[in-house]
């Protein structure tokens, strides 16, 4: 039996395995509010961190502990499914479920190839913690939904009964299934660039929630599998997997069938325990914010991420459930959050602004609570706010052929830039902005496995780039050196 060891590209070498620096308050000379030096002696990592209720401020500690990835013979786990299958039956007999998401079978076998190689870390990159929900697209006439009784381009909630019986009417139409979701797009893209990264080892990359042990819910776990993203928690034991039913009629009309199934209920067990107490960056999808008794989970979650070391990262999802969980939404990032992806409208419904605000004031704003600020603004470009000011990235040239997955894109290029180390906002954005735009210039939502082979490349030399050292004045994060104090 042999072993291999492989460490982070952001951590050195070294018999220490864990440092404990404390967190500083808002001041002109803070540090960034985290960084993961690539190139340092030892793995040192600084945070400033504040919140304001009231009058006060909060400190604290920030743990980081070095990780490595340790595996048997260099095989991937075995979860009971066949990696070499491409097709599989749907359990309300509709004939085939076709992956979506890559080029096609070429494409699903470069996946398979590289995903056989592959072993479990001891320590999570990225941990994703959302709605695990199969989407189902097809194009239909209009005829289909007037037979069917739906109202042209709405969305229903619906029941098991009537999504069994779309389905079934659905059986022989052309259609596609996949691993869906906002934050399961944010996932792939990740791992996907990870994996390609020249001269810095794989990202590793894992997704928790709830899945049922039907069949759509294995066909979830394999299609994250195949997209090196695993899926770590438990399926439910005679739970009915979530799913989404688009259909798109001719004049590019989309009626929308959501059925919720055991995505309804995300409950902090011994799988999500054990996974968030072994992450680097714990990301938690706003919609989970909808869901009956969910935020004791997220709560949860986030504490114990925070105290094994991991930062956390919060995604707005949706500007209604925004407004419906605003102070829900506020508990966590007023007191655990590291990160917040958001977009302009639903960065502005977290600061409860006008819509004449703007997307840079709103960055600003919320840069006071929230260490890193992340806020796209479609074609005008995006921002990254801390303290209190907000660094304006343009957007990426490219032809808009599909708006849909700009944002998860857009933050997985953020999350990039952040686990390699890289230490200046612009790059950080720049990044972030050309995997929006290569997924904004395709059909579809995931980044194709050919376009991060590309990008990854491109992003090569900037991983080699020494740290910069200067403040957000001249756009750049701060840095520590080897010893722990500001440079």
């Amino acid at each position: 039996m042999s072993f291999f060891l492989r460490f982070s590209p952001h951590f050195s070498l070294s018999t220490s395995t864990s440092f404990l620096f404390p967190i500083l308050p808002s001041s002109p000379s803070c540090s960034l509010p985290f960084h993961l030096p690539p190139h340092s002696p030892t793995p040192h990592i600084t945070f400033c961190r504040y919140r304001r209720r009231g009058n006060s401020t909060r400190y604290g500690h920030f743990k980081v502990c070095s990780f490595s990835t340790i595996g048997v013979n260099g095989d991937a786990p075995y979860d009971g499914e066949n990696p070499e299958e491409e097709e599989e039956e749907d359990e309300y007999g509709a004939e085939h479920i076709r992956a979506s998401g890559g080029d096609g079978s070429e494409e699903e076998e470069e996946e398979d190839a590289i995903v056989s190689s592959l072993v479990l870390p001891e320590r999570w990159d990225v941990l994703g913690l959302g709605q695990a929900m199969v989407d189902f697209s097809g194009t239909v006439e209009d005829e289909f939904l007037k037979k069917l009784g739906l109202e042209k381009g709405t969305r229903k909630v619906v029941n098991h009964e009537e999504r069994g019986r779309v389905l079934q009417a659905m059986d022989g139409c052309s259609y596609k299934a996949a691993a869906g979701g906002s934050l399961s797009n944010t996932l792939v893209a990740l791992a996907r660039l990870g994996l390609r990264s020249v001269g810095a080892t794989a990202i590793n990359v894992a997704m928790t929630g709830s899945v049922g042990s039907d069949l759509l819910g294995g066909f979830y776990r394999e299609k994250l599998r195949r997209a090196n993203v695993q899926f770590l928690s438990e399926p439910i034991k005679d739970g009915t997997t979530g799913t989404v039913i688009v259909l798109t009629t001719p004049d590019a009309q989309r009626t929308m069938l959501a059925y919720q199934g055991t995505s309804s209920t995300v409950n902090y067990d011994i799988s999500l325990s054990s996974a968030v107490s072994k992450t680097n960056i714990l990301v938690v999808e706003g919609y989970l914010f909808e869901l009956p008794d969910t935020i004791k989970t997220i709560t949860k979650a986030c504490e114990v991420a925070r105290t094994n070391g991991a930062l956390v990262a919060i995604t707005a999802s949706d500007v209604s459930c925004i407004e419906r969980h605003l102070d829900d939404f506020w508990e966590i990032l007023g007191n655990h959050a590291d990160l917040i992806f958001a977009n302009g409208d639903e960065a502005k419904a977290l600061c409860n602004f006008n819509e004449n605000e703007s997307s840079a004031a709103a960055a600003r704003y919320l840069s006071h609570f929230v260490p890193l600020v992340s806020v796209t603004d479609g074609p005008k470009g995006s921002y990254i706010g801390i303290k209190g000011e907000a660094v304006y990235i343009p957007p990426s040239p490219c032809v808009p052929v599909d708006t849909c997955g700009a944002g998860d894109a857009y933050a997985s290029g953020v999350l990039y830039g952040v686990l390699r180390g890289i230490s200046d906002l612009k790059s950080i954005g720049t990044i972030a902005a050309k995997v929006a735009a290569t997924v904004v210039g395709q059909q579809g939502t995931r980044l194709r496995i050919s376009d991060a082979v590309k990008l990854a490349e491109s992003f090569a030399f900037q991983l080699d780039t020494p740290t910069l050292h200067s403040d957000v004045a001249t756009d750049h994060i701060s840095s520590i050196q080897s010893d722990g104090t500001l440079h």
